[in-house]
């Protein structure tokens, strides 16, 4: 097995840090193992809050601040400084986090954060991007770095069995006629898996926001006007792009992700999450066979 997507992103930034002296890391413990010692690595200790605030006045003063942690302590301990420290102050930086919806299960629910897209997607301005295999991730860190602006950028344990060049839309992987499938980051093989013998297009993403609704209305338009969502974070977190987009296209959407539900309380492993989800091969199939083999008439 090659390298992680996290050891990749910190290979990244210090080989931009050696070019860029714009760039700097703010950490709060997490990762600064895969950092080491740098004098632009800031380690604020267990302090969240203060990790995003200090990202947002190094952005003040015309740094590009990298802040890095597991996605809970990243976006939403710390949204209130997101929103004020960066968005309200209109300055850039690079917000990177791990540990997703449920990389790591055996930590427990303080470690996951299936809403942090969503999250996310409430602030005007950021860019958002969900790579599903570590040859993703050099680019995408890359052009953040090279930047200005908000970007938001969520790594995973979880990815694909081969990486797909980074594009800023929709890349399609699949084409077929009875509808169309968008697949988020790392759910792209589950996806291939569960649409094998199914006649659908299916759309791969590693950038989410912006939303490419230019590349869904083309897919659409080749094809039906039946679309299913499966994002790696709380259902339906896409869903209002979807709808924007194809507004003026009567249409039907099913939503999958993170079910917003009932709160799973066990432990478990990563499969016994994405069973209890349906976003295991099974249940993503069960889902197709429901939208497609029954086309609205």
């Amino acid at each position: 097995m090659g390298e992680s997507m996290r050891q990749v992103f910190a290979d990244t930034v210090r080989e931009a840090m050696a070019e860029d002296p714009r760039v700097v890391v703010v950490l709060a413990e997490i990762s600064r193992d895969v950092f080491g010692e740098h004098p632009r690595v800031i380690n604020v200790g267990i302090r969240e809050q203060a990790m995003v605030g200090v990202g947002g006045g190094l952005a003040l003063s015309g740094l590009r601040p990298v802040v890095h942690s597991y996605a809970p302590f990243l976006v939403e301990r710390p949204f209130e400084q997101i929103k004020l420290d960066f968005g309200h102050q209109d300055v850039g930086g690079v917000l990177v986090s791990i540990g997703g919806s449920y990389d790591d299960p055996v930590w427990g629910r303080t470690h996951q954060a299936p809403g942090d897209v969503a999250l996310i997607d409430t602030l005007p301005g950021w860019r958002v991007h969900v790579p599903g295999h570590p040859a993703e991730v050099g680019p995408v860190v890359r052009a953040a770095l090279a930047g200005d602006d908000r970007v938001y950028i969520r790594l995973s344990l979880r990815e694909n069995a081969a990486p797909h060049p980074v594009v800023e839309g929709f890349t399609e992987v699949r084409r077929g006629g009875r509808g169309v499938v968008v697949a988020v980051g790392p759910m792209l093989d589950p996806v291939l898996a569960a649409t094998r013998d199914a006649d659908v297009t299916v759309l791969y993403a590693t950038t989410v926001r912006p939303f490419d609704a230019a590349g869904l209305q083309a897919a659409v338009a080749a094809s039906r006007p039946d679309v299913l969502l499966v994002e790696p974070y709380l259902e339906g977190t896409s869903a209002h792009a979807v709808a924007e987009a194809l507004c003026a296209v009567p249409h039907r959407l099913r939503a999958m992700g993170v079910r917003r539900a009932a709160e799973l309380r066990a432990y478990g492993t990563v499969e016994d999450h994405d069973s209890a989800h349906d976003l295991d091969v099974l249940g993503i199939a069960a889902a197709v066979r429901r939208l497609f083999d029954h086309p609205a008439t």
